[in-house]
C-alpha cells in the first residue's frame, strides 16, 4: 500500500437503502474489508509491531482476535458447534494469546485462518432470518442472528479504529 491510498482489497460500499439483513451484512463486509486494507502491503514484522507498552496490541493480533470472534459468534453461538477448551490462539494459560503470542506467529497462516473463519461465518448465515436464535445461549440468554450481526459490526468498527492508529505507527498511512 502506498501513501496515496492505492489498495488491492476491494471494499464494498454499503447501500443507503436496503432490507435489514442485506444492510447489516453489507456493513459487516465493509468492516471486514477495512481491517484487511489496514494490513495490506505490510511485512510480517510490521504486522507484529506493538503500539505502546503495556499494550500488546498489533495489527496481526487484531486479525487473530477477529478470527476468534468470527468463530465464537457464528460457529459456536449461532450454530452450536463445540468450543473445546482452547480457542484458535488462546489457551487457559494464555487467555490473550491472540494478542500476546504474535512474536513468532506465521502472519500468512493467521490471515488464512481469519479468512477461513469469515467464510464459515458467511456460510452459517445463509438462508437465516435475523430472528434466528443461536443454538447456544450466551450467559444463559438467547442470542439472535440480528444481535450477532450488530455486535460484529461494532466489534470490527472498534478494532478498525485501533488498526488506524497502528497502521499510522507502522508507516504513516492514514485514512479509510
Amino acid at each position: 500500500m502506498t501513501n496515496d491510498q492505492t489498495t488491492a482489497t476491494d471494499r464494498p460500499e454499503p447501500p443507503f437503502a436496503a432490507d435489514e439483513t442485506p444492510m447489516l451484512t453489507a456493513w459487516l463486509e465493509f468492516h471486514r474489508a477495512t481491517l484487511a486494507r489496514k494490513c495490506e502491503g505490510l511485512t510480517a514484522d510490521q504486522l507484529r509491531l506493538r503500539s505502546v507498552p503495556p499494550s500488546s496490541l498489533s495489527l496481526l493480533g487484531l486479525v487473530r482476535h477477529m478470527a476468534e470472534v468470527e468463530r465464537y459468534w457464528f460457529r459456536i453461538i449461532l450454530l452450536g458447534e463445540e468450543a473445546g477448551s482452547d480457542g484458535l490462539y488462546w489457551t487457559a494459560q494464555h487467555p490473550d494469546g491472540d494478542f500476546d503470542l504474535v512474536d513468532t506467529a506465521d502472519a500468512e497462516a493467521d490471515f488464512a485462518v481469519w479468512q477461513g473463519q469469515i467464510a464459515a461465518a458467511r456460510a452459517a448465515c445463509e438462508g437465516l432470518s435475523p430472528e434466528t436464535v443461536g443454538k447456544r445461549p450466551r450467559e444463559g440468554r438467547e442470542v439472535t442472528l440480528r444481535w450477532i450481526l450488530v455486535h460484529m459490526i461494532e466489534e470490527y468498527a472498534r478494532h478498525n479504529g485501533h488498526a488506524d492508529l497502528l497502521r499510522e505507527l507502522v508507516d504513516g498511512v492514514t485514512g479509510e
